[in-house]
């Protein structure tokens, strides 16, 4: 209770002091005054003032409940006095001031609404007729306050929408009056006003609906009878927002003050103005939307003012501009679609691209670059208009705005440039950070995208479809159909038929053909030919007049008047010179001009054909310059009399129509390019335009949709950067646009490759390596001494670290780097020595994983670039330390310390990072330059270094990718045989240094087993090739060769599972065995093998017997190597036995297992057997050639080895033919050839010690002959063709007696043949075999050979014949 009595007497005192203080001045002025003025002020002022003081101190009072007019009606009638002086007034403005601020009454207390009027009032009503100047700027400063505080004070909320209004006109008046007195004054005017528009803004999101009728009603007369009645809302704040737009009209205030003095001021009231509508908009927020009165404003007025001021003011307003724009955008852009559209191409790219002010390019490009840090801005200017296509590509023509203001033409680089390539790369910053990210997945889709089916262009996508997963691929397909319409449009510029049918092959219309496809072609599609459209809407034809009368409805002329609906309509076309084609477009508009006008100026649409008609002859008549008498007012209106229904048109009408063509002619041809002035005409069609548009799309980044936005700009920004790094000097720059260049990497990395391919050839260029006229130390010197190049080296091979995936062309600039770095000799030891070994590749792999990131799926990516920028800054920093390259140090070293931080050696020890397609590409770059292909080689080694360099990363690539050996080794095999087509292809070292790394692979791929064959043998078949492309490969490298593949047959020989396998190893361990450093290992490798057995098989068993022949044929091998080759070679036949046997029992248990036919079951069999007998045909053919060497001893081992070989044979069973077919074959060729050599030495002179020899080992041939007839003798005998093969055994044992030695003497075999054809026969006759037979010459035929052959065993073998 205290308290409120003490605060009470407060008030009381407080109030008591302000009345003395007012009283104390009037007393003072009365000794001035006239007795009138006395009396005027004693008796109504005086007297009231006097009358309060005596309520002030009741004890009783509690000023809560005492309506505030009674204590604040004397200070009013003090300040709205025309009589009271300024001092006085001052007094009482300060006293007012006190009791506001004091909160004596609030929103509560009775009366409290009155008492707000009233202030108002007196602060409207203020007079100042008895002051001077030195108080009355005093006065008016009293008046800011009081009003300051009026709209503060809690009861302001009872003030009506009239009193608000009125506060801000008093605040604005002030102001305007200011303009002649003191700064000071303007100053706190302008801040007074700038409080009252916070507080009646901020309220804007607690205004009740009580107001909202009112303020949304159309009806003048409904708003003006409720203005009063209730607290102030929305109604005040559409009528400020109004007058705070009008500040805007530069026009007005030039033609009302005049002259270039007031050029100044004009600028300050559009910056104020500005300000308070930024305030007002920051305030409100998104309030504004909710309200369709002060957006319609904004949407409007507004930004028709923001557009038309922004290409006509100084730098400061059009700052102002673009930040209210943005602002705008950020609080209502689901709004504003179209305008903000337009406030770009109308606005900020007209200033960009037509002011000669460098200061306003600068700020309208700051102010583009200020929308694009907005994080969604680019995703949604890309889906709001260059997904639609009936907007502009607003994105892409920012971005290409961007890179043609950032292009250099020189250097250094100009402050708009650098400003513009911040922007560029803000923007590129910006798409990689939400391509690539933690969220990013490997499924992008294929770009482009391709239209598989119609669907209508200009149609947008429904709200339901926007929330549907399908929007973005919906989006996608609208961009690629947008992007065929363009193209579309350049094929209709060259030739219409060729234009129009490329829409129906692209899918954008349909089949048969849709007019309004047509119309909004014509209609939209921007830099068409508007000859030929007006040409194609004029034809007859009635798919054409279809077509126009589409064309037609897409206008909206509603709003317009004539001239300017014309206007608008002729723009997009250029009318036809033929009459009935001019007729035919004007009844069309005259259709829809008609049937959208709500006035009822017009009785039918033929008043306006007519009127038109008649516009089109005056503008013609006023703007040729061929017409000398023009036409005047009156004729043109006397022209047009009775035109409607019979009556004339409103004179008023027609002059204004008059007037408006007569000073602005009809634009019928409008340039291509940028965008004409933002007229009100347009600006009509425009709003008209929102209505039937779909509203601004709010979304958020999607991978696809960023990497699509990133596609439609690629090439002029990898250009523009290029070139900006070629001509900046500032290490700052330098290192932006090598940060630039990684982020496109991250972004291309999606699909975009030919962008990245394009991007590393440009880096590439920068590194100065590529070079071909500068000499090394020229090269050196530079690398040495310009950062540039080594920021260029560091960067290529950044790239190719983090996303060598994506790479493909480029891989050939990456390597003819690389292999530049080498000739240098700049590569660190390490990268040098590459020892293409498995367990080396894994550690190399290994201690590089720590410092470069992998390409694997689900890795932080923005946190690997962002070390990839530490790297770059780390280098700066480096070059500006004590360390730095170009100061002090050896260069030399230096430079291998940036090659160092280039990681090279990561990129193929860690190659299986890398896509198919980029595998491919980096092993194609390698085979070529290992070929000599773009090579330039200044000594033969150089030459060689180059290739076994290049060979050794292509190991290191395979041995990092064997897991997928398949994939990709058939590509490179390709390569293989293309470099063989080089014109200058020298297989010299090439094929020696690949020789050892695929036989490298050959080892590591067989070193473990591998369910899949396919790697086996494209290896195999990749060496086989290198060894035909020159053969001496084989003696060069024989010992690597041999030793290669003694340890895969010795170590690995299970691994090896193809045919091809066999036949190749076997053919390269025979070849190369052959030389003396390389005998022993190879001789002792077929050795193991054939004692080993196991690892013989029916594959590979023919390719052994050729080996171990080729061992075995030798001229100087060891006769106890040989031997032992020849009896492992004789029980290998044991083999054989063993696998027709297995075969047989598998057979045996498939017939008891499952319904096979008989039939088929013996077909296997004859099948296996006829294999089994050519293996072993293979076999006797290997030993009978054995037979035939130039050592005795090999000769005789051999034939006893064929008679081994036969002996065990006999338990394979051979069927009679197969019999036969063996024995001629081998036993018969072998005698056969050993007769012929004996014969050829017997001619030789001085060759009787070979002759015998051969001799000798013929007999022993002989007498494996006639052991293994008689040893098949019953099988041969039942077989139809044994009398031709006994035939053929005596004309052999003939021919060996009756061989001639010439001077050598007679043959040795003459005593031996005998023998062996009497035990022959003998053996016959005891089988029954050799018998006298009725149907038989066998008996007959052999007894007269006998006589031929040994006449001396007739009678012993046939003693009781006689023929």
């Amino acid at each position: 209770m205290a308290h409120f009595k003490r605060k009470r007497v407060g008030v009381s005192c407080m109030l008591n002091t302000e009345l003395g203080a007012v009283l104390a001045v009037l007393g003072r002025n009365s000794d001035l005054s006239t007795p009138e003025d006395n009396y005027y002020h004693d008796v109504p002022i005086q007297q009231s003032l006097k009358s309060l003081r005596s309520l002030i101190f009741n004890p009783r009072q509690d000023w809560r409940n005492v309506e505030p007019s009674i204590y604040l009606s004397p200070f009013l009638d003090v300040i709205q006095s025309d009589e009271v002086p300024a001092p006085a007034t001052g007094v009482a403005l300060s006293a007012i001031l006190k009791i506001i601020k004091l909160e004596i009454f609030d929103e509560k207390t009775p009366g409290a609404k009155e008492a707000m009027r009233g202030l108002v009032d007196a602060a409207a009503g203020c007079r100042l007729e008895k002051s001077d100047l030195v108080f009355e700027e005093a006065v008016l400063m009293k008046i800011l306050q009081v009003l300051e505080g009026i709209m503060k004070h809690p009861a302001s909320v009872l003030l009506s929408n009239e009193a608000v209004c009125t506060i801000v006109n008093l605040c604005f008046h002030v102001i305007q009056q200011a303009r002649s007195r003191g700064d000071l004054l303007q100053r706190n005017g302008k801040y007074t006003m700038h409080e009252i528009i916070q507080v009646v803004y901020s309220r804007l999101s607690e205004i009740e609906g009580r107001n909202d009728e009112i303020a949304e009603s159309d009806d003048e007369d409904f708003v003006a009878e409720n203005y009063t009645d209730s607290g102030y809302g929305i109604c005040c704040a559409v009528d400020i927002f109004h007058f705070l737009c009008s500040l805007l009209n530069v026009v007005e205030f030039v033609e009302s003050e005049g002259g270039l003095a007031s050029q100044k001021t004009d600028e300050d009231v559009q910056v104020f103005a500005l300000v308070l509508i930024n305030t007002a908009i920051e305030l409100s927020g998104d309030v504004i939307g909710k309200h369709p009165k002060l957006l319609r404003m904004i949407q409007d007025d507004l930004f028709h003012h923001l557009i038309h001021y922004g290409t006509r003011s100084s730098s400061l307003v059009l700052s102002m501009i673009c930040s209210t724009a943005l602002n705008i955008y950020l609080l209502l852009r689901r709004f504003i679609r179209l305008q903000l559209e337009a406030f770009f191409s109308y606005g900020l790219f007209r200033v960009v691209s037509m002011s000669s002010s460098i200061q306003l390019q600068e700020v309208a490009v700051e102010g583009i670059i200020n929308f694009c840090r907005q994080p969604a801005f680019l995703i949604e200017a890309y889906v709001n208009y260059d997904c639609a296509f009936v907007c502009s590509n607003l994105f892409e023509e920012i971005v290409k705005l961007l890179c043609k203001l950032a292009f250099p033409m020189g250097s250094p680089l100009t402050r708009l440039q650098l400003q513009a390539f911040e922007g560029l790369v803000l923007v590129i910053h910006t798409i990689a950070d939400n391509v690539d990210n933690e969220r990013t997945s490997e499924s992008f889709g294929p770009y482009p995208v391709y239209i598989d089916e119609y669907s209508p262009f200009w149609e947008e996508n429904s709200k339901n479809e926007k929330e549907s997963e399908l929007w973005i691929d919906s989006l996608r397909m609208k961009k690629a159909q947008k992007r065929k319409i363009l193209v579309s449009g350049s094929h209709f510029n060259q030739d219409e038929k060729k234009g129009l049918d490329y829409l129906k092959i692209s899918k954008l219309v349909p089949d048969p053909p849709d007019e309004k496809a047509f119309a909004y072609f014509f209609r939209f599609t921007p830099r068409l030919d508007k000859n030929a459209i007006g040409d194609y809407l004029g034809d007859p034809d009635e798919f054409h007049i279809q077509v126009l009368k589409e064309f037609t409805n897409t206008f909206d002329f509603v709003g317009m008047i004539l001239d300017s609906a014309l206007r608008t309509y002729l723009e997009t076309f250029r009318l036809p010179g033929e009459s009935q084609k001019i007729q035919r477009i004007l009844e069309a508009f005259s259709e829809r001009f008609y049937d959208q006008q709500s006035s009822d100026l017009f009785e039918t649409k033929d008043v306006i054909f007519i009127l038109c008609y008649s516009l089109i002859m005056l503008n013609t008549d006023q703007h040729n310059p061929q017409v000398k008498k023009k036409m005047t007012e009156d004729e043109f209106i006397r022209n047009n009399r009775a035109i409607n229904g019979g009556k004339d048109l409103p004179r008023e009408y027609l002059s204004e129509l008059f007037h408006s063509i007569a000073n602005n002619a009809i634009t019928v041809f409008g340039q291509m390019g940028l965008p004409a002035d933002m007229n009100p005409t347009r600006w009509i069609e425009l709003i008209n335009r929102v209505k039937r548009t779909e509203p601004f799309v709010l979304c958020e980044f999607d991978n696809r949709m960023g990497r699509d936005m990133f596609a439609a700009i690629a090439g002029p920004t990898v250009a523009a950067l290029s070139t900006i790094f070629e001509h900046a000097d500032e290490d700052e720059t330098l290192n932006e646009c090598i940060e630039g260049f990684v982020s496109v990497s991250r972004i291309a990395q999606y699909g975009l490759e030919d962008v990245l391919d394009e991007l590393i050839a440009s880096l590439c260029k920068f590194t100065t390596l590529l070079n071909p006229y500068a000499s090394t130390e020229e090269t050196l010197y530079i690398f040495a001494n310009d950062l540039k190049p080594r920021m260029a080296t560091l960067g290529v091979f950044t790239i190719a670290n983090k996303f060598g995936k994506s790479i493909q062309g480029a891989w050939r600039n990456i390597v003819d780097c690389l292999l530049k770095l080498k000739r240098l000799k700049l590569l660190p030891q390490s990268m040098v020595d590459l020892n293409t070994t498995s367990a080396d590749a894994d550690s190399h792999s290994g201690s590089q994983s720590t410092t470069v990131p992998s390409n694997n799926a689900g890795t932080d990516n923005c946190s690997q670039s962002s070390r990839i920028i530490d790297r770059f800054s780390h280098f700066l920093t480096m070059e500006s330390g004590e360390g730095s390259l170009v100061l002090g140090g050896n260069e030399f070293e230096q430079n291998l310390k940036v090659i160092q931080q280039c990681q090279i050696g990561n990129i193929f020890s860690s190659s299986s990072n890398l896509s198919k397609d980029s595998l491919f590409h980096l092993g194609r770059a390698l085979i070529f330059a290992a070929a000599g292909k773009g090579q330039k080689f200044s000594t033969a080694i150089e030459e060689e270094e180059i290739t076994e360099f290049c060979w050794d990363l292509i190991g290191t690539i395979g041995f990092a990718n064997l897991h997928r050996f398949t994939a990709f080794w058939p590509a490179y095999h390709e390569y293989l045989l293309a470099v063989a087509q080089f014109p200058l292809f020298s297989a010299v070292p090439f094929v020696e240094k690949a020789i050892v790394v695929l036989l490298k692979l050959c080892l590591e791929i067989l070193s473990s087993y591998q369910c899949d064959k396919n790697p086996e043998e494209l290896i195999l078949r990749s060496i086989n090739l290198m060894w035909q492309y020159d053969k001496e490969i084989l003696e060069t490298c024989c010992d690597f060769i041999t030793k290669s593949v003694s340890k895969i047959i010795n170590e690995y020989p299970a691994n090896v599972q193809t045919q091809l396998g066999w036949k190749s190893l076997l053919h390269l361990l025979s070849v190369t065995g052959r030389h003396p450093e390389s005998y022993d290992q190879g001789v002792e490798t077929i050795i193991n093998l054939l004692s080993n057995g196991t690892q013989v098989s029916r594959t590979n068993y023919a390719y052994c017997i050729d080996c171990a022949f080729g061992f075995v044929a030798l001229k100087n091998s060891p006769i106890d190597k040989n031997a032992k080759i020849l009896d492992l070679m004789a029980n290998s036949a044991n083999l054989l036995i063993h696998w027709q046997r297995n075969f047989s029992d598998q057979g045996s248990s498939t017939i008891s297992m499952s319904a096979v036919s008989t039939s088929s079951l013996e077909e296997n069999n004859l099948k296996f057997a006829s294999y089994t007998m050519n293996l072993f045909v293979k076999l006797g053919e290997a030993l009978r050639k054995t037979s035939l060497a130039r050592r005795e001893e090999i000769r005789n081992q051999a034939v006893a080895a064929l008679r081994k070989c036969f002996v065990i044979a006999e338990e394979l069973d051979f069927m009679s033919t197969n019999c036969i077919t063996c024995l001629n074959l081998v036993i018969f060729s072998m005698v056969d050839d050993l007769h012929e050599k004996m014969l050829e030495y017997s001619r030789r002179e001085n060759a009787e010690r070979e002759m015998r020899s051969m001799e000798g080992t013929l007999r022993k041939s002989m007498e494996v002959l006639t052991d293994i007839f008689l040893q098949y003798l019953k099988p041969i005998a039942e077989n139809p063709g044994f009398r031709a093969f006994w035939l053929g055994v005596l004309r052999r044992m003939d021919t060996c007696m009756k061989a001639d030695l010439g001077e050598y003497g007679p043959s040795k075999l003459q005593e031996v043949v005998p023998d062996l054809l009497k035990k022959v026969i003998t053996e016959m006759k005891e089988n029954e075999i050799l018998l006298p037979r009725e149907d038989d010459d066998l008996w007959e035929i052999t007894y007269i050979q006998i006589q031929w052959i040994a006449p001396s065993l007739k009678e012993e073998l046939f003693p009781d014949v006689d023929l």
